[in-house]
């Protein structure tokens, strides 16, 4: 099964969450949303990426980006495994809450409709466990990046920013980003715009690289 494809909608499914019932959709509202998965609670690559996702959610609250973690266990592993992430990343968990929800799908039934299942990594009883699956999702509610990690290597949530910063930076216009690029580096023109078009697109100028075959497809421009 394929699962969630650039480009599709994400179902709007209604969820069991440690923070009550969440219909998907009402959810995100007009916000960009961030949905990743984990494992199993109560493991030490999953703990420590929840707690960085937490560290960083005022980032992603700027970018007007709603995050929301899923993982195969029950709701109360969730609370439970909650107090050790805050104590991980030094809280008081009695004061203290996650500023995510994280959705019970003990059942696997939206790992397996989205294809979150990773089929080398499987629990006591042989079932599958999900990938560490993150899918970056629109205001349209379409997929527009996704990334999918074995349970043995933990996402760099650093990265997940920058891709945020790229996808809000280049949805809706003629630009892209290069290899490592960061805010407020320069982006790229793409080759299907005249130069003409880029010169009156670009105020602040465009920028070719001279490259031995003479074509000029790495143009610059510096970001607005």
């Amino acid at each position: 099964m394929p699962g969630l494809l650039l480009g599709d909608v994400l179902p709007d499914f209604e969820v069991e969450t440690t923070n009550g019932k969440i219909k998907m959709h009402e959810f995100l509202g007009d916000s960009w949303g961030i949905l990743f998965s984990h494992p199993r609670d109560y493991t030490p690559v999953c703990t420590t990426e929840l707690g960085r996702a937490a560290r960083l959610s005022s980032e992603f609250s700027k970018r007007n980006v709603k995050m929301i973690a899923l993982s195969i266990d029950c709701l109360e592993d969730h609370h439970g495994w909650t107090k050790d992430i805050l104590a991980y990343n030094c809280e008081e968990s009695a004061c203290r809450s996650l500023p995510f929800p994280i959705i019970a799908d003990s059942k696997r039934e939206l790992a397996v409709a989205l294809g979150m299942l990773d089929p080398d990594e499987k629990d006591k009883d042989g079932l599958p466990l999900t990938a560490r699956c993150v899918f970056i999702i629109g205001p349209d509610k379409k997929l527009k990046l996704s990334l999918l990690y074995p349970a043995t290597t933990g996402r760099n949530f650093d990265e997940i920013l920058r891709v945020v910063d790229s996808l809000q930076l280049t949805a809706g216009t003629r630009l892209a980003t290069p290899a490592d690029w960061k805010p407020g580096d320069c982006v790229m023109v793409p080759p299907s715009m005249s130069e003409e078009e880029a010169a009156s697109s670009f105020p602040s100028g465009v920028y070719s690289k001279d490259l031995p075959s003479g074509k000029k497809y790495l143009r610059y421009t510096p970001q607005q």
